[in-house]
């Protein structure tokens, strides 16, 4: 393994872990910004790390990473995801910035990936 390293590519929604320029594991999220029940929250609702990649502690650097840089925004963290869940768990500090998921986050991440799958198959 080369030098990782994690940025955030808002284009695709997500944080991405690149090991020399390649893609190796993302935290996918979605920010409300239309302003309505869970405006300024972003919800994270996918981990993951490429197979070859894993047991080496990459996901929890991806994790802390994409969080600090959400709390960071201003933004309060919505962890849909169980991997996101189960980190947050272990870090208490993060507390003050996390929101429990609600349906209304939920009814927001299902049409937001509705939305993404028909700008797919277009």
């Amino acid at each position: 393994m080369t030098t990782t390293t994690i940025t955030n590519n808002p284009d695709r929604s997500r944080y991405e872990m690149l090991d020399a320029g390649v893609v190796i594991g993302q935290a996918a999220y979605f920010d409300d910004v239309a302003g309505d029940q869970v405006a300024g929250q972003r919800i994270f609702y996918h981990t993951a790390i490429d197979d070859g990649y894993g047991g080496r502690g990459l996901a929890g650097k991806l994790a802390a990473q994409a969080l600090d840089e959400t709390v960071a925004a201003g933004l309060r963290i919505v962890p849909v995801c169980p991997f996101i869940k189960k980190y947050l768990g272990k870090h208490p500090g993060y507390a003050p910035n996390v929101a429990a998921p609600t349906p209304a986050h939920l009814e927001f991440l299902r049409a937001s990936l509705s939305q993404r799958a028909q700008r797919v198959t277009r």
